[in-house]
């Protein structure tokens, strides 16, 4: 039995018949993966527990913030679109997963960010040294669960996609209030702190099913493109006052000095006070409370927030595009709209 889970619109007006049915995408993908995904959290909470009680109770701040656990869940399709009929993709699921949520505990120090998902961020609540700490114990968990699989190409894959994605980072540090910043360097970016890890959650859903290499090749394609179309539409949706319910302030990126897609086309395509304005408010971070709208002004006049979705677009279609290597089948095709739901999140 397939259970209906009711999706909140950002406005009920803006759904239309086609909309609708992209974002009910990730819920059908949800839905047919409810048992395997139930098993990953039993492992993702057996896995946080610890005798050091700062852990679990870190732990459990972020589980009750909930959250759609795609990265996790892109893992468990991989593998059954393949046709893998063990337990396996449960625990690489979890991995995925620990991986990803030490990045968020490391990102919001980093960028000294007091909410996530719409709760206090854990460095809010517990402080920043905490949060390094259980960052650093979810990583070390995360490593735990590659060796404990045993096999030497899903170790490749994982612990590649983690340095890549601290690589990311730190080339985001690099290049914030850098107003010379180029759109290759900032796929870049996004390419090393987002996409990586959506590639390799499902490339090891091939690996662990022993498919062809063309296969899984494919497989981190999808999950290449489709994480650069995630980041973007995350960009572009930190611009959108109509969306402020995502869970994420409207403008932290501005407030800290990221110089995202839709802000590059703005900047590109400005006049000379709106490049003296760029340079004041992200370049030398000097902010008044006024900037903020006066950025949404400027990314409004060059319609920077559409063209940033229509770049998400592209990927998102090649994506789709990719899985066409594997056999179709129902899965296959609820991930493929997955692709498409990530950038009708715009809604």
């Amino acid at each position: 039995m397939v259970t209906t889970v009711r999706v909140k619109a950002r406005r009920d007006s803006d759904l239309d018949g086609s909309t609708a049915l992209t974002i009910d995408a990730l819920t059908r993908l949800t839905a047919a993966l409810d048992a395997d995904l139930q098993a990953t959290n039993r492992a993702i909470v057996a896995k946080m527990e610890s005798p050091v009680a700062l852990i679990p109770q870190l732990a459990a701040h972020l589980v009750a913030a909930g959250g759609k656990r795609l990265r996790p869940l892109l893992t468990l399709a991989s593998a059954r679109l393949c046709g893998y009929e063990g337990e396996r993709h449960v625990q690489l699921a979890a991995c995925v997963e620990f991986i990803h949520t030490a990045t968020l505990l490391h990102d919001d120090v980093v960028d000294e960010s007091v909410l996530r998902r719409g709760l206090a961020s854990a460095n809010a609540v517990f402080g920043n040294k905490a949060s390094v700490l259980v960052g650093d114990f979810l990583f070390a968990r995360a490593f735990q669960l590659m060796v404990a699989d045993g096999s030497l190409d899903v170790l490749r894959i994982l612990s590649a996609a983690a340095a890549t994605i601290a690589e990311g980072e730190v080339l985001q540090l690099t290049t914030q209030n850098d107003l010379a910043t180029t759109e290759q360097k900032y796929f870049e970016v996004i390419r090393g702190k987002t996409a990586a890890l959506f590639a390799a959650a499902c490339e090891v859903g091939g690996v662990i099913a022993g498919r062809p290499e063309a296969e899984c090749a494919a497989l981190a394609t999808y999950g290449m493109d489709l994480g650069m179309a995630f980041q973007l539409v995350d960009d572009a949706l930190d611009y959108n006052a109509s969306v402020a319910e995502l869970g994420k302030t409207i403008g932290d990126d501005f407030r800290e000095g990221k110089l995202t897609y839709p802000v590059l086309i703005a900047i590109a395509e400005g006049n000379e006070a709106e490049t003296a304005f760029w340079a004041r408010t992200l370049g030398e971070g000097n902010q008044t409370e006024q900037d903020l709208a006066t950025a949404l002004s400027y990314i409004s006049r060059h319609n920077t927030i559409e063209r940033t979705i229509s770049r998400a677009e592209t990927f998102a279609a090649s994506a789709s595009a990719a899985l066409n290597t594997l056999p179709a089948s129902p899965m296959r095709d609820t991930m493929q709209d997955v692709a498409t739901y990530t950038t009708a999140r715009r809604h």
